[in-house]
């Protein structure tokens, strides 16, 4: 009897929607099919995740592939992360993969079985133009630009311990300073169009929040933001509905209100503007001060290359974003079309500042899918000196790449400011994870490193990775991007210096340069 009450419940629902499916008129699939037409929308909505565990071979999926997402959870979690019986990759036909050219014989090389890894910068961030607070950063791997409001406060707490754990820095992004960023791990603080945490009523910038700002918290440095690979030149809008009294109150804006981001900074409107904004930050603050910007036309770096030459005024560290970067939402035009991807971006700016001798005297980070050894080597060999992860680091605190971060549904509780979504992170456990996986990073740059014969991933160069250039042909990296001799690589004092911290095993913590 209880069975029969079921099955003419379930005839009387299904009546139901079939009656609704036949008279509505915004699908017309339903009103063909009514019922059935729905798996259609069922299939679509959990699409990603069929492609990503079901369809898709180990290399096909985007933006990670399986085996990339693979490797990241295995590192984060300290399991077996070595892959067996060969490669997936058809080695001999896909065309940009990389190849590094191991050397026979080798120097002097570092202690590949520290549990720490410690891998730091083969240069000292504002030493070169002598700021105040100019130091070494103890680690080339660090945490890239992600605001609390586009990620959970569980989230940026577990990404900042994790980076304090593994000795690293994490980059606040432009939505300022929040107490999930204090948590022992030391800060890059950026600074967006908003000037968030260090504005005016009125949204222009206010150096005196932005010096408080800096008292309060272990900020080792400070980036202005330009421009992100995944939507460069575009503005934004937080509606009122996201702008939460906590929010408000570290952003500096006002409670419930729509807050729109400008494509421009007011501050500064020319090159010349900005390196002057630069000094000042520099000299009020007395920390190393840069750019982080996407890669489009280029008489903006000629002309900034052209001005630091003369050597009064200049970025201490530039942080190029490519174009494949990842990002909260933004149109699909920018993620997909607009900037250049990080290898084509990064060689364009780099080859600016070569031409005018000015390479050994900036600090430059790369960001934009670095989280892996085969791309981070091949950003160390065009130049890179550190460099920023971000879905990397969100996928070793449980992101599965459901690429739902636009909707405020992260099932994994880390793009999201829902509560109950929010409620599965646990911080301690997410932190060492994250620990984990940067050092792991570390320890595969230096292995890397050692198959060249060199001490450090900064002193892999141009000639030491070919480019795939279509079926059995391959190119160096000097060709395929034109670096002259000597391009890519450090100067002879930094690399001794580099290599003899790394081979002696001196103190490499981030103390203030003397």
């Amino acid at each position: 009897m209880r069975a029969r009450s079921i099955g003419a419940a379930a005839a009387t629902a299904l009546a139901l929607v079939a009656a609704r499916d036949l008279v509505q008129k915004k699908h017309a699939l339903l009103r063909n099919f009514p019922v059935i037409g729905h798996a259609r929308y069922l299939l679509e909505t959990i699409g990603p995740e069929l492609r990503q565990y079901v369809v898709t071979s180990n290399e096909e999926e985007r933006p990670f592939s399986r085996d990339q997402r693979t490797w990241i959870y295995a590192s984060a979690k300290e399991e077996n992360n070595y892959f067996g019986f060969g490669t997936d990759v058809d080695v001999e036909h896909v065309q940009g993969h990389a190849y590094v050219k191991q050397r026979t014989f080798a120097g002097a090389l570092p202690d590949l079985h520290d549990p720490q890894a410690p891998l730091p910068s083969a240069k000292v961030l504002g030493g070169p133009r002598g700021r105040a607070k100019a130091f070494r950063p103890a680690s080339v791997v660090n945490i890239s630009a992600m605001s609390f409001g586009s990620l959970s406060g569980a989230a940026i707490t577990a990404l900042n311990k994790g980076a304090a754990l593994a000795g690293a820095m994490q980059n606040t992004g432009e939505g300022g300073l929040s107490p999930y960023h204090r948590n022992g791990g030391d800060l890059i603080l950026q600074i967006g169009t908003s000037y968030f945490g260090c504005r005016n009523e009125d949204g222009t910038f206010s150096l005196d929040k932005l010096k408080d700002v800096v008292a309060s918290a272990p900020v080792k440095a400070i980036e202005i933001k330009l421009s992100q690979g995944a939507k460069p030149g575009l503005g934004g809008m937080l509606p009122g509905a996201k702008v939460t009294p906590e929010i408000a109150g570290i952003r500096g804006i006002p409670a419930g209100k729509d807050c729109a981001s400008p494509s421009r900074h007011t501050a500064f409107h020319d090159v010349d503007s900005m390196l002057d904004f630069v000094e000042l930050l520099a000299a009020e603050t007395g920390l190393p001060v840069g750019i982080k910007s996407a890669v489009g036309e280029m008489s903006f770096w000629q002309e900034l290359a052209t001005l630091m030459a003369r050597g009064d005024r200049g970025v201490d560290f530039v942080t190029i974003d490519g174009g494949e970067g990842g990002t909260g939402a933004a149109p699909l035009i920018f993620t997909d079309s607009v900037s250049l991807p990080f290898r084509m971006g990064f060689s364009r700016v780099y080859s600016t500042f070569a031409e005018r001798g000015l390479t050994d005297d900036i600090t430059f980070i790369g960001s934009g899918k670095l989280g892996l050894p085969e791309n981070a080597a091949v950003a160390f060999a065009l130049g890179v000196d550190m460099i920023n992860v971000a879905r990397e680091a969100m996928l070793s605190i449980g992101c599965i790449q459901a690429q739902k971060c636009h909707t405020d549904k992260c099932p994994t509780g880390i793009a999201t400011q829902d509560p109950w979504l929010v409620r599965g992170i646990d911080a301690p456990s997410k932190a060492t994870r994250a620990a984990v996986y940067l050092r792991t990073l570390r320890k595969e740059l230096l292995k890397v490193s050692g198959a060249v014969g060199v001490a450090h991933p900064a002193l892999i160069t141009t000639t030491d990775i070919e480019i795939m250039n279509g079926d059995y042909d391959a190119r160096t990296l000097a060709s395929v991007y034109g670096y002259k001799d000597g391009w890519g690589e450090l100067g002879p004092e930094l690399a001794q210096e580099i290599t003899a911290l790394l081979t002696t095993g001196p103190n490499t913590s981030q103390e203030p340069a003397g």
